[in-house]
């Protein structure tokens, strides 16, 4: 068994996988009109169907699951943060679906909707940056330090299993359109699109 625990670098280069799309939804917004309708919301929805796809649906019940009650059981101290990122996990997917359905009724209702997402895309890439920021800051060096090797074994092997392809997992065929309109769309050094100004 290594010594040094695999799932950490996992996760931040997962949130770094992340981040990358997040931060590339807002000016893709902004770009409205540069390219065909239906190109242009084709890879909006691309991108908010991979954020439920993976993070929601893979990365963070493995965080909740197993990183999080061994974390608490040994730093009871970090119980407040471990209890509000909980809370967001559980809020996150509701979230992400509010995302959609509002795109969706600016694609077919029209430009009147297209504020209403907007600023609910501003509040949600807002809310899981820091949602991240905060694991990293506090969680993770605090796991680094204070799990045991035994204790990251199961951690570490669900990490490396079915993860997320924009971090380097091995990819499943069955998403090659969806990772492929996320490529071409999103800048470097996930993807090979334009440049955009990133969202603060």
């Amino acid at each position: 068994m290594i010594d040094t625990p695999r799932a950490p670098d996992i996760i931040r280069r997962e949130h770094s996988a992340v981040a990358a799309v997040l931060r590339s939804i807002l000016p893709t917004v902004e770009q409205a009109g540069e390219d065909p309708p239906e190109r242009f919301f084709d890879v909006l929805r691309a991108m908010l169907f991979y954020i439920d796809e993976f993070p929601e649906q893979r990365h963070h019940p493995k965080e909740s699951n197993l990183l999080f009650p061994r974390l608490a059981a040994a730093a009871p101290e970090l119980m407040p943060v471990i209890e509000r990122l909980e809370r967001e996990h559980m809020q996150g997917e509701a979230k992400v679906r509010e995302l959609q359905h509002l795109l969706l009724a600016w694609e077919l209702v029209g430009g009147s909707r297209r504020a209403a997402f907007i600023a609910a895309a501003t509040e949600y890439v807002s809310f899981y940056l820091e949602h991240m920021r905060i694991e990293e800051t506090q969680l993770l060096p605090a796991a680094e330090r204070l799990l045991p090797v035994s204790a990251w074994a199961e951690i570490d092997r669900a990490f490396a299993h079915d993860g997320d392809p924009l971090a380097g997992a091995p990819r499943d065929p069955a998403y090659d359109r969806l990772f492929t309109r996320i490529v071409l769309a999103t800048p470097a050094p996930i993807g090979l699109g334009r440049a955009l100004t990133p969202t603060p």
